[in-house]
């Protein structure tokens, strides 16, 4: 199989992920699923990652669905196309519940599935000529499994009128939408996410996963007694763990915490 992701690690435990198939500005098909979703399985399991950079060589972080990908499940039965589909989900499932912070990278187009890798991640830098499209209903088809994240991004009645339009966006709506957190002069692009990284660094790594875990928890839940019972009982815990001790012991000392490297 040909490799059309790669990962590389730095030692602070900052790892960038490629999608490296710029011939085909990226395009999913199911080979680059599998490979995305293995990354990604893999990089939870590390426990000396800290933060994840996804980004898109070449023109483009990533157009979408491969037609030539899209023309053969056409002849596929229906219980395979629910089986592939079953793929697709779980690899954006991955991206958005990773327990580290992650960071996309755009630039070019991010469209159909693109735009799903960009809503699963928690910060979103894109150059000012990047350009995004909910573009599935331009071939009779629909933005279904990337749905749940978009909606999450950009709320239910911007969804609606892109996803029934496939109007193509820039940056700057992307950034009123919710859906890119910033944008950067391409050439300003690296040093602007290496800022933020070292922001993420100094940061509690366990207090930061449980940060991102709290938040999908709590978004849009009513406030009931349970859930006060439930923030109450996440702050008692961490404020007994190991990390919380060490926080709070390094700020009154004046000290940088354990976690922060030299």
């Amino acid at each position: 199989m040909e490799q059309m992701v790669t990962t590389q690690k730095d030692v602070r435990g900052v790892a960038t992920v490629t999608l490296n198939n710029p011939d085909k500005h990226n395009a999913f098909d199911n080979n680059l699923i599998a490979q995305i979703s293995a990354t990604f399985g893999a990089l939870e399991e590390d426990s000396s990652v800290r933060v994840v950079i996804l980004q898109g060589a070449g023109r483009s972080f990533s157009a979408g669905a491969d037609l030539a990908w899209m023309r053969r499940m056409a002849d596929f039965s229906h219980d395979e196309n629910i089986g592939d589909a079953n793929l697709m989900a779980e690899m954006f499932r991955r991206i958005n519940s990773l327990s580290k912070p992650t960071i996309a990278k755009v630039h070019g187009a991010a469209f159909g599935g693109g735009v799903g890798l960009v809503a699963c991640c928690d910060l979103v830098f894109a150059t000012p000529a990047a350009s995004f499209c909910l573009s599935e209903v331009r071939i009779g088809l629909i933005p279904a499994v990337i749905s749940p994240f978009v909606i999450a991004a950009i709320g239910a009645r911007a969804a609606r009128r892109y996803a029934m339009t496939a109007e193509r966006f820039d940056a700057a709506t992307a950034v009123q939408l919710g859906l890119v957190s910033e944008l950067c002069e391409e050439a300003e692009l690296d040093q602007r996410i290496e800022g933020l990284v070292e922001t993420l660094l100094a940061n509690g790594p366990r207090a930061m996963a449980a940060a991102k875990q709290l938040i999908a928890d709590v978004a849009g839940a009513p406030i009931t007694d349970q859930l006060m019972a439930d923030t109450s009982q996440r702050i008692a815990v961490i404020r007994g763990s190991e990390e919380g001790r060490e926080g709070v012991t390094a700020f009154l000392q004046k000290r940088a915490a354990s976690w922060i490297g030299e």
